[in-house]
């Protein structure tokens, strides 16, 4: 049994892009748990609390519930439940999976052959990760669910699996003017820039393509904000913030909090901005919450925005300009 083609195909709700996490999250905090005790199954009332926090950190905005792939992800043949009253889930009601007793555990045959090969673990967590996370999260999620990750290289699935393109870095940090699209952060050591990222925007894992119109360059901090739904880009290329976020010191306040409303910084002329289509999907899918209100500068008159050079201006808002 091919069980990284079987983990690769695991069936999801899907529409137009809509992530739907919830199995491989559940696989994922299994195999960490295998790892730890190969004997043991997970009590759905005692790790409820844990898969919630999981969906709500990495799943999408919208809310949902552990106990629908605590159930479903039984049909995918990697995992089984039982009760208090035998084998077989009781359905995806959340009372229900309480009150029998509900546990589950990744299903025998697939126990036994992580027994007998140790890295197909680590090449079922890697499908896993990469079929549905940013690289910018894999080792955060890993860590989150008690994973402990080899360097092992993902086998090759199938023939047409898609191949992420080499040149996409190059072609938006190039693009960008190897500036961060938010902060305007620039740095470098010698010739060589250092803490920036071309990050995707509709991510690979979803079929985002690897266009300069799909990407940004992001700073280290601002990519993976981005990733988790913090940051986002809206009408007019300008910066959303999440009212989510919460940050009190003034470092939070000055990199994060004061984006809200910003323009984008770059890119320059010529170069293709970001498609509407694949910052409403990152609006949809990833970005939490509703954004906060355009951040304004002294006395609710001046917004800030980086100019050309990079330098930080001050630009009067023409909400707020006097009347002629």
């Amino acid at each position: 049994m091919d069980w990284l083609e079987r983990t690769a195909k695991l069936r999801q709700w899907a529409r137009n892009g809509t992530r739907a996490p919830h199995k491989p999250l559940l696989l994922l905090y299994a195999l960490g748990r295998f790892q730890e005790n190969a004997e043991g199954e997970l009590r759905y009332s005692a790790v409820e609390e844990d898969l919630q926090k999981l969906l709500t950190e990495y799943g999408p905005p919208n809310k949902t519930t552990p106990a629908y792939p605590f159930h479903h992800l039984v049909s995918d043949g990697v995992w089984e439940v039982r009760t208090d009253r035998g084998p077989g889930s009781p359905g995806p009601v959340l009372r229900e999976l309480r009150e029998t007793g509900a546990a589950g555990r990744l299903a025998p045959e697939l126990r036994s052959a992580l027994r007998r090969d140790p890295q197909l673990l680590g090449r079922i967590a890697r499908v896993l990760l990469d079929l549905h996370f940013p690289p910018s999260l894999h080792s955060e999620l890993c860590e989150s669910v008690g994973l402990e990750m080899e360097p092992v290289e993902t086998e090759r699935l199938s023939p047409a699996r898609r191949q992420r393109d080499r040149r996409m870095r190059e072609l938006v940090l190039t693009a960008y003017e190897y500036r961060c699209a938010f902060c305007g952060y620039d740095g470098r050591i010698g010739a060589v820039p250092v803490g920036l990222e071309a990050a995707h925007v509709r991510w690979w894992a979803f079929d985002g393509p690897d266009d300069v119109d799909n990407g940004l360059c992001l700073c280290s901090l601002h990519h993976k904000l981005f990733d988790k739904g913090v940051l986002g880009v809206g009408d007019g290329h300008r910066i959303l913030v999440s009212q989510r976020f919460v940050g009190h010191s003034p470092a939070a306040r000055e990199h994060v909090i004061a984006l809200a409303g910003r323009p984008l910084v770059g890119p320059q002329p010529g170069a293709r901005s970001v498609a509407t289509a694949h910052r409403d999907w990152h609006t949809r899918q990833v970005f939490h919450g509703s954004p906060r209100p355009a951040a304004a500068g002294p006395r609710g008159e001046l917004a800030c925005r980086f100019g050309k050079s990079g330098s930080r201006q001050e630009i009067r808002s023409p909400a707020m300009s006097p009347r002629r």
